[in-house]
């Protein structure tokens, strides 16, 4: 494998090149600011043109980075270059400076801590090796502690060797949170960048099915014309002249277009349109006939206890939510699918029960964050990694829904439940 490969990740994961050029500013400024103040102010022992010169060679690589390289995101790659040179930069100023003695020992651990945050686990993992290497040459190889004078910093070799060894157990510790919050992080972010795009392709066939139903509507006018037309002249032509039979043919297929237009029509503008007030029963009934056609599997919809059966903004997040998990109902049962409904003026709820093998245990606690996988294997041979779960409840909760998980009571199937404040869901 080559060198630069074994950086790579197949997240495509990148650092933004404005953060990590304001890191190593903050870095340089504050080692310089840091060896003038004791060398000058407090006229501390220590070489101090040697370390001026690595800090410069620093701010040389900075502006390198912000000026020479073009990508406003950098690679995994780029970025653990730079991270490893900074951290070869801090071994070689707390070696003039007094090595593990020197309290500014604990920054050696913040280019892993940042590559755990930001980067692949490969890098993290690199870098942490080799601050702990540097930890221990540290221990054993480094000039004296800057000091005042002739007065020395000694300490005994237990304390000195449990420097390093307090400083590996903190890297260890920072780097798996960082590692697991940035895992989580991007995780979250992808499926948020998922639910965004689907939001938009929704909105998309809103506009064109808006645009088909107007096409139809102006369609209308023209293809009346065409008809009439026809007609005058099939009386004039008669039945015995050779254009008949194209007459009317054109006649036939004039009809059949308004035939076609009026059922997009209808269609657009009664059925499918999005943004409409609809009782939610009614709501619940298309999506269990769309189910249906393609589904031998029973579905009933209970509503014996739907008091106020309120009217709602048929908006994308109710109707995809809803359909989500109704789908899903349908997918996992083995054969039938529940759905009842309750509403008063108080609370509105719809529950989706199935009798199929209900969620595992081990998801349970974590239904609703994306990319998870159930140790089940009837289960996953039939989901993915939770995104639809997560989409479709991230929906109903942007309309105020609480959405919950739990075992069916009548069949031990999955059963998801819906619930709205009534006064939340009403549409005015």
């Amino acid at each position: 494998m080559n060198f630069p490969d074994f950086f790579k990740s197949k997240d495509n994961i990148q650092l933004d090149k404005k953060t990590l050029v304001v890191l190593r500013w903050l870095a340089l400024i504050g080692q310089y600011v840091t060896i003038n103040v004791a060398y000058l102010l407090f006229n501390f022992e220590l070489p101090f043109l040697y370390c001026s010169v690595i800090i410069f060679v620093g701010i040389f690589t900075n502006v390198y980075l912000h000026l020479r390289v073009k990508d406003n995101q950098l690679n995994n790659f780029t970025s653990t270059i730079f991270l490893f040179y900074d951290l070869f930069q801090l071994a070689l100023l707390l070696y003039l400076t007094g090595g593990v003695t020197n309290p500014f020992i604990i920054i050696l651990i913040i280019p892993a801590i940042v590559s755990s945050t930001f980067l692949y686990l490969k890098s993290t993992i690199s870098l942490s090796i080799i601050t702990i290497i540097i930890l221990f040459v540290l221990t054993k190889y480094h000039l004296e502690l800057p000091h005042y004078g002739d007065l020395h910093f000694h300490v005994p070799d237990y304390y000195l060797y449990s420097v390093p060894a307090a400083i590996i157990i903190g890297l260890v510790f920072l780097t798996y949170f960082g590692a697991r919050f940035g895992a989580e992080s991007r995780k979250r972010t992808e499926a948020l960048n998922k639910l965004e795009l689907i939001l938009a392709k929704e909105h998309e066939l809103e506009s064109i099915g808006l645009q088909a139903a107007a096409a139809a509507h102006s369609l209308g006018t023209p293809l009346s014309t065409i008809t009439v037309v026809a007609k005058e002249l099939e009386k004039e032509i008669g039945s015995n002249s050779k254009h008949s039979k194209d007459i009317s043919l054109l006649i036939s297929q004039t009809k059949r277009c308004s035939d076609i237009l009026k059922k997009l029509s209808d269609n657009q503008l009664n059925d499918d349109k999005f943004l409409t007030d609809i009782k939610i029963e009614d709501l619940l009934n298309e999506i269990i006939r769309s189910f249906s056609a393609i589904s031998e599997k029973k579905i009933l919809l209970l509503n014996k206890q739907n008091e106020t059966n309120p009217k709602i903004e048929k908006t994308l997040e109710i109707t995809y939510g809803l359909r989500n998990f109704i789908g899903n109902a349908v997918k996992f049962s083995n054969s039938y699918v529940e759905i009842s409904i309750v509403s008063n003026n108080k609370i509105t709820e719809v529950k989706v029960c199935d009798d199929g093998p209900g969620f595992s245990e081990d998801i349970l606690k974590v239904l609703g964050e994306p990319y998870i996988r159930s140790k089940n294997k009837t289960i996953n041979s039939k989901s993915g990694l939770g995104l639809g779960t997560f989409i479709g409840k991230t929906l109903l909760e942007r309309m105020k829904a609480k959405v919950t998980f739990g075992t069916c009571p009548k069949s031990k199937g999955a059963m998801v439940t819906i619930c709205w404040n009534t006064n939340n869901l009403v549409s005015v």
